[in-house]
């Protein structure tokens, strides 16, 4: 196995990112491949990472594997060759004790799973953004599709970043499967990428909170909201100040039901 050499390891405080991390079936896009690998190239390497899929959510907040287990497939009636994916990432015990700590300083319940590997949507990006699987990866479940619950989750794990910990949230800003594939960008998916885009920048907590009530075309945009959560756990893991705020990855994905805004918080 390769070890990556770019970057050197962090003197600041890592960023925060949140990535649209596509189905399987974007290990076959080479463009977002080369763009998700651009964008890692680009920030400082990270000793750990800790890893928040929207396809994890279990009360209370649960740790997965620290140690390397199989992959989760966690989708369905996709070709063959997806089940075959690997990405054999170290464990991270010690940004799991890390992360026990400070739940327990706020009080926050926390479970562990340790036979739980990563979903897709924890090791699609990654496959991408740090190919050699050299870098340690842990993963932890959201408690509860609660914005607030989400927000303070991440202000609970803001102190990683000064340990060199990337706190990756994956999911989707717009996710409507009813439109996959339908031909030109929706009015409403339009809509409400732009509007998120404007409240990401801003850093306007109390709108990204209330985006069920304050986004444009927000029932379209996300019928279920899970793909948008882990961006509320990113959100406040930036700690109590405002963030700069960049998107290394925009545009639309399967004919306009996804935006692939990226959003890294530094």
């Amino acid at each position: 196995m390769n070890m990556q050499t770019e970057g050197p390891l962090p003197r600041r405080p890592m960023p925060v990112i949140f990535a649209a991390h596509g189905a399987p079936i974007l290990l076959d896009d080479a463009l977002w491949i080369a763009e998700l690998a651009a964008w890692a190239k680009a920030m400082p390497r990270p000793k750990s990472i800790l890893m928040i899929s929207a396809h994890w959510v279990e009360r209370p907040t649960t740790l997965g594997a620290t140690r390397t287990v199989p992959l989760v497939y966690d989708f369905y009636q996709f070709p063959d060759r997806y089940y075959h994916t690997q990405y054999p990432a170290p464990g991270a015990p010690e940004l799991a004790a890390n992360v026990r700590e400070l739940l327990r300083q706020q009080h926050m319940a926390i479970a562990e799973d340790p036979t739980r590997g990563l979903d897709h949507g924890a090791y699609v990006p990654l496959v991408a953004m740090y190919p050699g699987a050299d870098v340690p990866v842990l993963q932890i479940s959201m408690p509860a599709l609660d914005t607030r619950t989400l927000f303070k989750l991440g202000q609970a794990l803001a102190p990683l970043r000064d340990e060199g910990v990337l706190v990756f949230g994956s999911g989707f800003l717009t996710h409507n499967m009813r439109y996959a594939f339908r031909a030109g960008v929706p009015a409403w998916a339009k809509d409400f990428d732009a509007w998120v885009a404007d409240a990401l920048l801003r850093f306007d907590v109390d709108a990204l909170l209330d985006f069920q009530t304050k986004a444009p075309a927000a029932e379209m945009a996300l019928p279920t909201w899970e793909h948008y959560a882990p961006v509320l756990v990113a959100a406040g893991a930036i700690g109590n100040r405002q963030p700069a705020t960049s998107f290394p990855i925009t545009g639309f994905w399967m004919d306009g039901a996804f935006t692939k805004r990226s959003v890294q918080f530094d």
